[in-house]
């Protein structure tokens, strides 16, 4: 869309922060911030319990966590797609008792429920941030968990983000998923955040709202509620203060880039015809039912942890079948992409016995879960097969996190056992290195960017500090990519992207230029992503391509590619 541009636009008082690019969009509206409860140091001074007090003290703990974790269910089961997700791993941590007895300790040897829960909290936040990897996301998780217990016990309003009369730009130090769940993209027009990264829990909900998104924006803590800021989702930028008119004409012309934008009812194509499927990542029915509305040809990313998530008990076939039928029936007839269990470090299973491990984005993850536990994966298969016979369908089916030949063989010839089609996700540098040894053994792969990004840059994805280095622009990923989608072109085998790279109107050229054969992102993002492709030709997709590989930074990426799409 049209950017304004700080350098000549814009009155000398304007300051524009800078951040990393998520969503596309601008806007202009003034500053809300989510709420918190006060700082938390006013409850070390508090006094200690009587001894004879100590239990009811802990079973107002359990009382406050149980409501917190029962109204993130609660909010869970209303919600659809990523927020779903997301929320359901929230309320997941909410009632995990390693941080809750750590608590009840606490209680147990004099502190108040409200310490107890402040120091609880601290001392796994440390934990988890040293880490790193997926657990240091889940920073952000656990302090909405404790603020969400300590207004309960202390009888505050519940924090979180207000809900304002007018179109605002929401901006934070970070926000959990309970803050980004629930927003209005009617009222809440734009994001932006001094933490995160382009693959956070933020990033990821911001797509799929469709709202202009900017993270890692260095100080953006210092801007006041109330304050008129432009964010520039495209540019990565927030622009606090600028002139009204100037600000105005900005908004009005990314708001006819977007009308214009609109009109494209697919397939996807580029303006000489070369088609690339255009499709979408959903999460249950009701998020397939919402990508029906779209123009998306089929789903390129059907996550099933839904329906694993915050249960004490593996789900019956029969249950799984009943949850995979309704997404392809949503799209009958239609390509379905469906990606087995993607559980373990940052969305631990309660009935699959998980090891303490020192670096669980490392450890046992994705398909690795299948080697201590392999009939969960062939009763997945077989609810797939028996979705499929109810529905007629034929879905593809893809393994998360193979590293190894060796790994995709087995699941190729597990997964056809069951007469389904078998693929895997390119998601370790590994796979990508050896995609023509591992594309023997299945009939398709799909490059999941945003774990990529993470092991081949070896930066935590939610690091603001290395944000930059988790961004799908980087000419590492890319390279990546394309040799990938080379390996596939090789043998005929289709090679998709299904991580948050594919939202990116302009990223989506490049990655056409590369040889993907098939793009899916949030159901959002779909008509932006189909309608830039529609208006460039296949010659320019590859000479893009060929100039962001040829680039050093992320930086030069980008513009490397603008110049050549415009």
């Amino acid at each position: 869309m049209t950017a304004l541009s700080p350098s000549t636009s814009l009155p000398p008082q304007t300051r524009v922060l800078s951040g990393v690019p998520v969503v596309a969009g601008v806007a202009y509206a003034p500053v809300i911030r989510p709420g918190r409860i006060p700082d938390a140091s006013r409850f070390q001074g508090a006094t200690d319990i009587p001894e004879p007090e100590r239990p009811a003290e802990t079973e107002r703990f359990r009382s406050a966590a149980s409501t917190v974790a029962r109204r993130l269910l609660d909010r869970a089961a209303h919600a659809t797609g990523a927020a779903a997700e997301v929320l359901s791993a929230t309320a997941t941590l909410a009632q995990d008792r390693a941080w809750l007895t750590a608590a009840e300790k606490r209680i147990a040897d004099g502190d108040p429920a409200e310490r107890a829960t402040v120091e609880a909290v601290a001392q796994f936040v440390e934990l988890f941030s040293q880490l790193g990897g997926l657990m240091a996301e889940r920073v952000t998780d656990l302090r909405d968990i404790r603020d969400r217990v300590v207004a309960e016990l202390a009888g505050l309003p519940e924090p979180g983000v207000p809900r304002p009369s007018s179109p605002s730009i929401l901006c934070a130090e970070d926000l959990a998923p309970a803050d980004t769940a629930g927003l209005d993209p009617e009222v809440i027009v734009g994001l932006a955040t001094t933490l995160g990264g382009p693959t956070s829990h933020t990033a990821i909900i911001a797509r799929q709202l469709g709202i202009p998104c900017v993270v890692a924006v260095a100080g953006l803590d210092e801007v006041a509620v109330g304050t008129m800021v432009l964010i520039d989702g495209g540019q990565g930028t927030v622009s606090v203060e600028p002139d009204a008119a100037e600000a105005a004409r900005a908004t009005e012309r990314a708001q006819h880039d977007a009308r214009l934008l609109a009109n494209w009812a697919g397939p996807g194509a580029t303006a000489d015809g070369h088609r690339v499927a255009v499709l979408a990542n959903v999460q249950d029915g009701a998020a397939a039912q919402a990508a029906r509305q779209t123009p998306a040809e089929g789903v390129g990313l059907f996550r099933t942890e839904l329906c694993f998530l915050n249960r004490d008990a593996e789900p019956s076939v029969d249950e799984q079948a009943k949850i995979y039928a309704e997404v392809l029936r949503a799209f009958s007839g239609r390509k379905v992409v469906i990606r087995t269990l993607d559980a373990g470090s940052d969305k631990p299973l309660k009935f699959v016995g998980h090891p303490d491990e020192a670096n669980p984005a490392l450890g046992v993850r994705g398909v690795r879960i299948a080697a201590g536990n392999p009939e969960l994966l062939e009763r997945q298969l077989e609810a797939i097969a028996a979705a499929a016979d109810q529905t007629a369908a034929r879905p593809w089916v893809m393994a998360p996190m193979i590293a190894t030949a060796e790994e995709a063989e087995r699941f190729g010839a597990l997964t056809r056992s069951y007469g389904l089609t078998p693929g895997v996700m390119i998601e370790i540098p590994a796979a990508a290195l050896l995609a023509d040894r591992i594309l023997a053994h299945v009939d398709f792969v799909s490059i999941g960017t945003n774990d990529l990004a993470q092991y081949t840059m070896a930066a935590d994805r939610m690091s603001a500090e290395l944000a930059a280095l988790t961004d799908p622009w980087q000419p590492a990923v890319l390279a990546l990519v394309s040799m990938t989608a080379k390996a596939g072109a090789a043998v005929g085998k289709p090679v998709g992207v299904c991580g948050e790279a594919a939202a990116d109107p302009l990223l989506a050229c490049v990655l056409t230029g590369l040889g993907v054969t098939s793009l899916s992102c949030a159901a959002a993002a779909v008509t932006g992503v189909g309608a830039k492709i529609a208006t460039v030709t296949l010659q320019q997709c590859r000479d893009a391509a060929d100039a962001v590989l040829g680039t050093a930074t992320a930086a030069e990426a980008r513009d490397a590619a603008r110049a050549v799409l415009g």
